[in-house]
């Protein structure tokens, strides 16, 4: 369910944000966000399996070389304690 109600949000605000103020997502800052988020003392074999995802996706994501699915957005916001804002651009508005 958060699933679709966050992929309804994302093509609504594409579709109602004026030209100007759309961007591109930087997947490598995404990656590096990533990075921060699993920190120094978990490998990423470890994080991989608590994301449900295999250790070469991990690395993939954490280098900005794969786009990351909503469903890993959300347990990756839900287990870290950041919004899904914070980890595609790195800023947080309420």
């Amino acid at each position: 369910m958060y699933i679709c109600i966050l992929y309804a949000y994302i093509h609504y605000v594409k579709l109602n944000m004026p030209a100007s103020a759309k961007f591109e997502i930087d997947w490598k800052a995404v990656g590096h966000r990533v990075r921060e988020v699993r920190g120094f003392e978990v490998n990423q074999a470890q994080f991989a399996l608590e994301l449900g995802i295999s250790q070469g996706q991990l690395s993939r994501y954490e280098k900005g070389g794969s786009e990351i699915g909503a469903a890993v957005l959300l347990r990756l916001a839900r287990k870290s304690g950041k919004t899904i804002e914070w980890l595609l651009t790195g800023r947080d508005t309420f």
